[in-house]
């Protein structure tokens, strides 16, 4: 990573606030109103639409050479200020704010953690996407396995599938699809977005974090399975054993208001 001179820029973002200014927890990922929903909806609806089988694995092939652009950690944090996420029903500010203070409220909670603080900055870097061209929907928003049914918990189900391809065709549209039961998330294929693409990038670059770390990148955004307890039935007793602690934690940390007053410590989604 390149070392820069200067102040920490952290310092900008550390959720020391007034906890009467910090946005209820339950206020969070509000999907049936607010002024942003159309534009969330709209997001959704062509994600559910699109991400299929052959649409992720096309772009595995894509983007699995890792051979686009070369960066450090912190300038890829830089791009993110020009990124507004579309799926997110909570925050209208750029995604850079969010990197530094999910890692400060990390900070602040498990202050012993040091692998943990990173996975905060680290764990939405796969959103610079984004900014190369690629669609949000295939960027952005929670995550689900592609190649079965979707279960309940997965976000607008019932009013954004009917024109996925996948849900048409019986290798793919039972609860278990295309896999063996208790196969192991391992084996699962997920919807495209950020969250694969980071996870696939730490592993290619031989990131030396804990197993915690790979986990909490690649199904941070898993909302149906780590909030929504679906999926279980492809769960393997590793994904299980990781589920309590390595997961909802990312979740789990206070949520203060920063910068002024709207930015959420870790917006509803992702």
């Amino acid at each position: 990573m390149k070392v820069t001179v200067g102040p920490d820029p952290s310092l900008v973002y550390r959720p020391d606030v007034d906890p009467e200014v910090a946005k209820d927890k339950a206020s969070f990922r509000n999907y049936t109103s607010g002024p942003l929903l159309d534009r969330v909806f709209t997001t959704y609806k062509l994600m559910h639409t699109h991400q299929t089988v052959d649409f992720v694995r096309s772009k595995h092939a894509q983007f699995g050479g890792f051979s686009y652009k070369k960066m450090t950690v912190m300038e890829a944090v830089d791009l993110l200020d020009g990124l507004v996420d579309e799926s997110d029903p909570d925050v209208d500010f750029p995604n850079s704010f969010h990197a530094f203070q999910t890692a400060e409220g990390i900070r602040k909670a498990h202050p012993d953690k040091d692998w943990f603080h990173l996975v905060g900055l680290l764990h939405d870097l796969g959103k610079v996407l984004a900014l190369f061209g690629e669609p949000q929907w295939a960027v952005v928003g929670d995550t689900f396995p592609v190649g079965c049914r979707p279960q309940a918990s997965v976000v607008f189900r019932d009013s954004t599938f009917q024109d996925n391809p996948d849900l048409q065709d019986p290798r793919y549209s039972t609860e278990l699809g295309m896999y063996q039961p208790h196969c192991g998330l391992d084996r699962v294929l997920m919807s495209w977005g950020h969250d694969e693409y980071m996870y696939q990038v730490m592993k290619f670059n031989k990131f030396s974090l804990p197993p915690e770390a790979f986990y909490m990148i690649r199904f941070h955004s898993f909302y149906p399975w780590h909030t929504g307890s679906n999926y279980q039935q492809l769960c393997s007793q590793q994904d299980l054993a990781m589920l309590p602690w390595q997961v909802r934690p990312l979740y789990q940390v206070p949520r203060p208001a920063g910068r002024g007053q709207a930015a959420a410590l870790l917006p509803g989604a992702h």
